[in-house]
């Protein structure tokens, strides 16, 4: 697979409003098709590659800014935005410089604030992130595999769980070492807890109640942060919603989209 430099792929399914999904930090699009198809009964859903991941080409400026740039080039002139954990941040990143392009965002076990801080408990430990991604980088297969097995872990399913997301990564190559670099400061890094007051599109959040990367408590202490967004707790689920608890997690999104939606095309 030969990924063209500064290229954003996209797939896109369905009719009717325009929705786009982004995948998370060292995944690639393909994790979300079956969801996808889940969503495209009622939404022109568009999948995007993030740069340097999936069959999407890297970017010259791989900060947040410059992903979300790429990504808005490659998406619909206006769209609801459905972001899962690094996805999420690129998300809001979006909704508060772009607002005129976002018509709602949903952040899928995403954090306005990925690491944890002092004045911000609901997070991951920095050290944890940081090993994580060294070994990430250093050994993408073996980590991919131990970090897949952990949020599919407890559930009754998990076995065939984990088959579908291994299946999934394993359409296209890991993602270029550069990108798993940029992600990883941009998930230590950044910290978009001050945007929440005044931002212009809807918002819902959207927690798992085991997930360990994006911690449930950071759901209830965004929505104090952002007065009026809505917050939904996905009892079981873990950091892949989308995939363990699919149908309950396609019907609050796209109840939240019908209640929201605008033109969109």
């Amino acid at each position: 697979m030969t990924r063209a430099y500064g290229r954003i792929h996209s797939e896109t399914f369905g009719r009717g409003p325009n929705v786009v999904l982004v995948h998370g930090w060292g995944m690639h699009a393909g994790v979300w098709r079956e969801f996808a198809g889940l969503l495209a009964h009622r939404f022109r859903v568009t999948l995007l590659d993030l740069p340097g991941h999936g069959r999407s080409g890297m970017i010259a400026d791989a900060g947040l800014d410059g992903m979300g740039r790429s990504l808005l080039r490659a998406a619909p002139e206006r769209a609801h935005w459905l972001g899962w954990s690094l996805g999420a941040t690129i998300g809001l990143h979006l909704a508060t410089h772009h607002p005129e392009r976002v018509a709602s965002l949903c952040m899928l076990a995403g954090n306005a604030r990925f690491v944890r801080g002092e004045d911000w408990p609901h997070a991951m430990d920095p050290q944890l992130l940081s090993q994580f991604a060294a070994n990430m980088v250093s050994d993408y297969q073996n980590t991919l595999a131990r970090f897949l097995s952990l949020q599919t872990w407890g559930l009754e399913d998990a076995r065939s769980v984990l088959r579908q997301l291994r299946e999934s990564v394993a359409e296209c190559e890991p993602p270029d070492e550069l990108a798993l670099r940029a992600g990883l400061v941009i998930l230590n890094a950044t910290d978009l807890r001050a945007a929440l007051p005044g931002l212009q599109p809807p918002l819902l959040i959207l927690q798992g109640g085991r997930d360990r990367l994006a911690p449930v408590g950071a759901g209830a202490a965004m929505q104090a942060l952002a007065g009026s967004a809505e917050l939904h707790i996905l009892d079981a689920a873990a950091h892949v919603p989308f995939v363990t608890q699919a149908g309950e997690c396609a019907a609050v999104i796209m109840d939240f989209w019908r209640r929201h939606d605008a033109a969109t095309g």
